[in-house]
């Protein structure tokens, strides 16, 4: 029997970068996904801020990590990171988890996040709105690209936690009503920078 060929079936995606940087965006529309492109770091931090601004954090929980080190300092948000006040007490009184990831699906409009990229699974999880911060080089075209990444990153160390995020938390159980912030975050903002 011949082997499946995933690519076969899943929705195609264009070739070049800006053309699955298009798609990336269209698809976080449809899923209502807050989508933020910005040149820089220094966009980015202007961007928190008013994300930080709009919806009135006080609080906010990240991870350590060399790109959100860049950006979080500089926003006025007070930050708990999970590596040094773990558990899920100190992550339900947040606002806002801020997150680094592996990778972003074009094809999909999804955030690939593991143990290793995203601080653990309850970070982006518990507080009512999750933002990812990512580079534009951080972007795959789609699904399988990103299982790829992941074996060619993790080969020895296999992250614990590996999880594609699409679109806030959404269910439609209830009377087919979609309900969204269910089982998770109600707002979720991509921040990807150039």
């Amino acid at each position: 029997m011949d082997s499946i060929q995933p690519r076969a079936w899943l929705p195609a995606v264009p070739p070049d970068a800006e053309g699955q940087l298009a798609l990336f965006e269209k698809n976080c529309l449809q899923l209502r996904t807050d989508f933020q492109l910005v040149a820089g770091v220094e966009e980015a931090v202007k961007t928190l801020a008013t994300l930080r601004s709009r919806h009135q954090w006080a609080l906010g929980a990240a991870h350590y990590h060399p790109l959100l080190e860049q950006i979080l300092p500089s926003i006025a948000l007070e930050i708990r990171y999970v590596e040094e006040q773990p558990g899920l007490p100190s992550l339900e009184r947040c606002s806002v988890g801020i997150t680094a990831c592996d990778a972003l699906v074009a094809q999909t409009g999804s955030i690939l996040l593991t143990s290793h990229s995203g601080g653990g699974r309850a970070l982006s999880v518990l507080p009512p709105h999750h933002v990812v911060v990512a580079q534009i080089n951080q972007l795959v075209p789609d699904l399988p690209a990103a299982f790829e990444l992941l074996q060619a990153r993790y080969r020895d160390d296999y992250p614990s936690f590996v999880t594609f995020i699409t679109g806030p938390s959404r269910t439609g159980d209830i009377e087919r009503i979609l309900v969204l912030g269910a089982h998770g975050p109600k707002n979720l903002t991509v921040i990807l920078i150039r």
